[in-house]
């Protein structure tokens, strides 16, 4: 008997293709959907046999879609986005409205979340889901509303929220150690550097720049402590553990509660920022729109808080080119 040509395959193997057709990559599908690399590459062929025809061209180091396989990429792509839609809208209890957001973690831990009870009072039917990590998300494709991105300024994206300026903070209890006072730059090779280090989101090593920026390029400190997020390295600055780079305004709150302090007044304007993307389907939602109007209007409070006379800042890069 002749098969229904226009029966379904399994949906797995539908999803696993449309990972494969994102990455164009089998191991990275792997990791993407939780399971191994040859289970990937026989769930992709177990398709391409229910079809009847080649999904991908397999080079050497490299693979490329098919005709077949673009058109079958585009019509599960809008398949699975319409899935997750109607999804949330199912899911959501009294119909409220579930909206995902992606960021990274200093500013979600830092900025974003103390802030959050202030959105509740203000928009009750509105929850956020806040993915917090340092991985730049497709926000169409991995189904986010709103991501706030952390950018140079020359990349910039959407819509600014605000720039950035950088200050040596350090808990209190080290800033009073007699034995260890830091009243100049110099004084830092007695103390703990917490330092940031992200290679693979991109992030430069924040200390080595800093230091270029102030001209004390190739000071060797006491010692220094190594973080993958920097709301790690803020953690153990408020512990007393060494010394940070304190992004402003992301640790203004710490400072107006002195969990940290700024010993040395010297400020560095950052050459990156954070700005507001939003995806363009999901910016059509009265929520979506709601919960960037807030956004803005708290990084617009965020930033008068903390507002600087612009004399008084160092450019990390006019400083550090000379």
């Amino acid at each position: 008997m002749q098969k229904d040509p226009s029966r379904l395959p399994p949906l797995d193997l539908l999803l696993a293709f449309d990972a494969a057709a994102r990455h164009l990559s089998f191991t990275k599908a792997a990791a993407d959907r939780y399971v191994t690399q040859s289970a990937i590459s026989r769930q992709i062929k177990a398709l391409e046999d229910d079809l009847g025809v080649p999904l991908f061209h397999r080079r050497h180091r490299a693979l490329d879609l098919t005709d077949d396989g673009r058109r079958l990429r585009d019509a599960v792509r809008g398949t699975i986005d319409s899935l997750r839609k109607a999804m949330i809208g199912i899911r959501a209890p009294q119909r409220r409205e579930v909206l995902s957001l992606s960021t990274t973690p200093g500013l979600a831990s830092l900025w974003l979340i103390p802030r959050l009870a202030e959105l509740v009072k203000v928009q009750p039917g509105i929850d956020v889901r806040i993915d917090a990590t340092l991985k730049r998300r497709d926000l169409a494709v991995d189904g986010f509303d709103l991501a706030i991105r952390y950018l140079p300024v020359s990349a910039a994206v959407g819509t600014p929220l605000f720039e950035e300026t950088i200050q040596l903070v350090c808990a209190p209890s080290l800033l009073r150690d007699k034995q260890r006072p830091i009243k100049t730059l110099q004084d830092l090779r007695f103390h703990t550097l917490l330092q940031v280090e992200a290679p693979h989101a991109g992030y430069p090593l924040e200390w080595d720049l800093w230091m270029k920026a102030m001209g004390i390029a190739g000071l060797e400190p006491a010692t220094s402590m190594m973080f993958t997020n920097y709301d790690a390295a803020i953690a153990a600055a408020v512990e007393g553990q060494g010394v940070a780079l304190g992004r402003r305004p992301l640790i203004d709150g710490l400072l107006k509660r002195r969990a940290l302090v700024a010993p040395l007044k010297d400020e560095i304007a950052s050459e990156r920022a954070y700005f507001l993307v939003i995806e363009p389907h999901a910016a059509k939602r009265p929520a979506v729109r709601a919960l960037q109007a807030w956004l803005i209007e708290q990084a617009r409070l965020s930033a008068a808080g903390g507002s600087l006379d612009p004399k008084a800042l160092i450019s990390i890069g006019s400083k550090a080119d000379h």
